[in-house]
């Protein structure tokens, strides 16, 4: 897992490597699934427009998960 910008500093991490459990097979578990392990992760994901990349590509929440797979969490971006 790859964390950026405001969810890297509320998880406290930049990357990790975490064991999944099987039942996790879109990006959406795996959201939910990570918001579960502690206030952090909890206030990252409670964003929904928090993006994910799997494989170095833009995904929607229904995307499916295969095992090894690098997956990466971005913060809305705004310009202005």
């Amino acid at each position: 897992m790859l964390y950026f910008a405001s969810l890297r500093e509320r998880i406290g991490v930049s990357e990790e490597t975490l064991d999944v459990p099987g039942s996790i097979v879109s990006v959406a578990q795996l959201r939910g699934w990570l918001a579960e392990r502690g206030t952090g992760w909890a206030e990252a994901f409670a964003e929904r427009s928090v993006r994910a990349a799997v494989d170095q590509t833009m995904v929607n929440d229904d995307h499916s998960l295969i095992d090894g797979a690098e997956v990466a969490f971005f913060p809305p971006v705004t310009g202005g």
